[in-house]
């Protein structure tokens, strides 16, 4: 059976017709949900990674010095350092993940780190890995 698009004009209807909501997301054919004058977009968190970072992707700058390397974001208040550059992204990663909690909690509300949306889903649907990999420049999969 095909999956079409759902468009579903209340929290109820969705909640009656999850699995098809979930079966077009996972299809990835347009499913959404209207909450008052809101509407969500219901998505495969996969394909989502994937178009997010293919539109951002990382431009991390890694620098050798004094015995160790850097890892930094440009632009962005991220930054970590490693005595190996291994170790180095290791920090990054962790990094990532304390601003997105940050995010979470108050940054989304500032004007200079509102516009991080995208960057939070992508840490957030990361696997250490694949941050590793966005962050080398390497092919997230």
């Amino acid at each position: 059976m095909s999956v079409t698009e759902v468009h579903y004009q209340t929290m109820s209807e969705a909640r009656a017709h999850f699995s098809t909501l979930i079966d077009a997301a996972e299809a990835g054919v347009p499913a959404t949900v209207r909450r008052d004058k809101r509407r969500a977009a219901v998505v495969d968190a996969d394909r989502l990674l994937h178009f997010l970072v293919s539109v951002h992707p990382a431009r991390a700058e890694v620098v050798a010095e004094a015995g160790g390397w850097s890892v930094l974001l440009p632009d962005l208040p991220i930054a970590a350092d490693g005595e190996t550059f291994d170790e180095a992204l290791d920090e990054m990663v962790a990094a990532l993940r304390e601003y997105a909690e940050d995010w979470a909690d108050h940054l989304r509300h500032a004007t200079n780190h509102e516009q991080n949306w995208g960057l939070v889903q992508i840490i957030d649907l990361s696997s250490e890995e694949q941050l590793k990999d966005w962050l080398r420049g390497d092919r997230v999969s």
